[in-house]
């Protein structure tokens, strides 16, 4: 028996979470997807969430990667770049997460490799987009969880904020990742021709909050929190939200060695990441949190990114909606709805290069469509006018 996705060949050059489970989605429906790592192995095998490592492979790579074969090669070698440059030849996908600008020194971006294969369905996914002022941002799920608004939605009143118990962000992404490598695969069905898919962890956090936002964009109504907080208990410390001097920052993973420079204080000093990260986990969180109450957010995080620290801010709505990126991407789009007048929404977060999104319909009221839908059916009216008579179709107006 052949699953949905039989004969498509995925060559999947991501790395972390969201790339590898986008791409492990297609392979569990039966797409023959080749993961392409470095001779070394790909990050996460040598980063295992709470502290899993397994026998020879650590949980967190195991749960992200099954139904792939591994294809390990070196793609700074002329050698390993030519053996990807001849499997993309026969691809049908081409996924990857780099940072920006390494596709295009690797010589993997979209325009080498279509020029290549033009019926290829080439996935970029980043944290922030492709351009604009966060276009070198860490992209890193805490961190977009702070940023997104979403924080602000959860947890006591008055409380700090609190992330969600999943890798949120990076699961969103990834189903928006796999969402967008399916419509392109079907346009090809339609076309003959590949196309370039870019997904980005802002927006997909962003509009994944689509009755949220739209409450308070549309609906007018301020955020509250009342709820019960949540908290994450397999990430090294520091991992979390913590105050500063105005406000609070979001804080992930950071090097030991890097917060002895930055602060200046001698308890970082020596500890190694992963073993005290864990054995040392409270009395770190604490010592974090001592020394970031000193200064503002914008302080820390000016001092954080320019040490390559992954810390970001933490909105609420009015800060994302009001974000030099989120305006950027166009994140939001604005329409005219018949009842409703002018609406500002989450728009898609997903951009593909030859067939874009656009709203042609606004939310339909009860029935609107029914008649015409029918009438497409081939019903004539007088059947149509039946139905409704009876109740058993509402035709609206």
């Amino acid at each position: 028996m052949q699953n949905i996705l039989s004969g498509i060949r995925v060559l999947d050059c991501s790395i972390a979470m969201a790339g590898p489970f986008a791409a492990q989605r297609m392979g569990d429906m039966g797409a023959d997807v080749v993961k392409v790592e470095p001779v070394t192995g790909e990050w996460q095998r040598h980063a295992p969430a709470g502290g899993a490592a397994g026998n020879e492979v650590c949980v967190s790579f195991l749960s992200l990667n099954r139904n792939k074969r591994s294809l390990a090669i070196d793609l700074k070698a002329p050698e390993g770049k030519a053996l990807l440059l001849e499997l993309v030849k026969d691809a049908d996908v081409f996924l990857q997460n780099y940072r920006p600008g390494v596709a295009e020194r690797l010589g993997v971006d979209y325009a080498t490799l279509s020029a290549i294969n033009p019926k290829l369905i080439y996935v970029s996914m980043s944290g922030y987009g492709e351009d604009g002022p966060y276009r070198f941002h860490p992209g890193q799920d805490l961190l977009l969880q702070g940023m997104s608004g979403a924080m602000m939605s959860a947890g006591v009143d008055g409380a700090p904020p609190s992330a969600a118990g999943q890798y949120l962000v990076d699961a969103i992404t990834a189903y928006s990742a796999f969402e967008g490598a399916l419509a392109a695969l079907f346009h090809r069905e339609r076309t003959g021709e590949g196309q370039l898919v870019q997904v980005n962890m802002l927006d997909a956090i962003t509009t994944i909050q689509m009755q949220e936002l739209s409450v308070f964009t549309v609906g007018g109504v301020p955020q509250g929190r009342s709820a019960e907080p949540h908290a994450h208990s397999y990430i090294r410390s520091p991992y979390g939200v913590f105050a500063t001097a105005d406000g609070y920052i979001t804080l992930a993973m950071a090097s030991y060695a890097k917060l002895a420079e930055l602060f200046g204080d001698p308890f970082f000093e020596g500890l190694e990441d992963q073993r005290d990260g864990w054995r040392l986990r409270d009395e770190i969180f604490a010592k974090v949190r001592e020394n970031l109450v000193k200064r503002t957010s914008a302080e820390w995080l000016e001092a954080m990114l320019a040490r390559d620290i992954w810390a970001g801010p933490v909105y609420g709505y009015a800060d994302l909606v009001d974000d030099a990126q989120i305006k950027h991407n166009g994140t939001f789009v604005e329409y005219d709805h018949r009842t409703e007048g002018r609406v500002k929404v989450p728009g898609f977060p997903i951009r593909f290069s030859k067939t874009p999104s656009t709203i042609e319909r606004g939310a339909p009221l009860v029935g609107e469509h029914s008649r015409e839908v029918l009438e497409e059916a081939g019903l004539d009216a007088a059947a149509i006018d039946k139905l409704i008579g009876a109740g058993v179709v509402k035709q609206h107006g």
